[in-house]
């Protein structure tokens, strides 16, 4: 089915093709939320561990997981953000 836009005629998508897009997007926002915080867990933890030795044991952890949170937290509000979700 052909649908009219200001930019010409393009074709108009499925429904099934839709909800496939929508949950492509959906599982991003949640995939890159809990990557982000692990990776900044795992930054610090390599910090504390392999750099300084354990000497600094919680204090790169913390900072990084807040970090990672930032991060992620971030990424959520820039994902929610897009006008074509």
């Amino acid at each position: 089915m052909l649908v009219a836009v200001a930019g010409g005629v393009v074709e108009n998508p499925s429904p099934r093709k839709e909800l496939m897009r929508l949950l492509a997007d959906f599982s991003t926002i949640g995939l890159s939320l809990a990557s982000s915080i692990f990776v900044g867990f795992g930054m610090g933890y390599l910090l504390d561990e392999k750099l300084f030795g354990g000497r600094t044991k919680p204090w790169f952890m913390g900072i990084f997981f807040c970090l990672g949170d930032f991060a992620g937290f971030r990424t959520l509000y820039r994902l929610t953000k897009r006008k074509d979700i």
